[in-house]
């Protein structure tokens, strides 16, 4: 174990680690690239637009579902736009990629014997789709979509229905996301170990994390 991750978390005080998938075990630029790319060039050649007029049209109608449960819902954007976006997600799956040391630091946590919870706002079709690309469902003890609650995990919905569901000591579980607002959803929750990813996407460059532990990602935690 490095310096770094010695120092950011006391392991002997963790019993469960809830750890997002999106952004902080598999590079999120897979999603930037769906929705910013793949997405309107399917729209625009189904409605004869040009892809810059579909990124247009399609992104404040993005913008307005940002936080809900419709946003991450594969469902919702199928009918809301007409498109077979399963079948869509198989077509670019080479894309679906685990960020650096994601799955060295997953193996980490189970052989120090803590219970290794996946907790994610993806729909379970999307997940399917990732699993099927990456094994990552073998990786971890149990995989819990926020769909499963009906509500996202930035609500405490969806902090409730998981304690109810899987109960957890908030008071030594540990959550790894680069979402600020699930991260202070969680906290609000009374989750006391919480760390933030910078990079969610390995082609961006970090971004900041204000008052939170940050990581460029969870291979400093190895």
């Amino acid at each position: 174990m490095t310096q770094a991750a010695s120092s950011l978390v006391d392991w002997a005080a963790i019993e469960t680690v809830l750890v997002d998938m999106d952004g902080t075990l598999l590079d999120l630029n897979f999603d930037t690239f769906f929705w910013r790319e793949a997405v309107p060039q399917r729209y625009a050649l189904l409605h004869g637009l040009t892809v810059l007029a579909a990124q247009q049209s399609l992104a404040p109608r993005f913008e307005a579902k940002v936080g809900t449960l419709e946003w991450y819902c594969l469902d919702h954007w199928a009918r809301d736009l007409n498109l077979d976006l399963k079948t869509l997600k198989r077509e670019h799956r080479e894309r679906i990629r685990f960020l650096p040391g994601a799955q060295e630091f997953l193996a980490s946590v189970r052989a120090r014997g803590k219970r290794l919870g996946l907790v994610t706002n993806a729909h379970r079709d999307t997940f399917a789709v990732k699993a099927e690309q990456t094994g990552l469902d073998r990786l971890v003890d149990s995989v819990v979509c926020s769909h499963d609650f009906a509500a996202p995990k930035e609500s405490a919905a969806f902090w409730r229905a998981l304690d109810a569901h899987e109960p957890f000591d908030v008071r030594r579980t540990l959550l790894i996301e680069d979402s600020l607002a699930v991260l202070t959803a969680a906290r609000a929750y009374g989750l006391e170990h919480t760390i933030a990813v910078r990079r969610p996407d390995s082609q961006l460059p970090p971004r900041a994390t204000p008052g939170f532990v940050g990581i460029d990602g969870v291979f400093e935690l190895v």
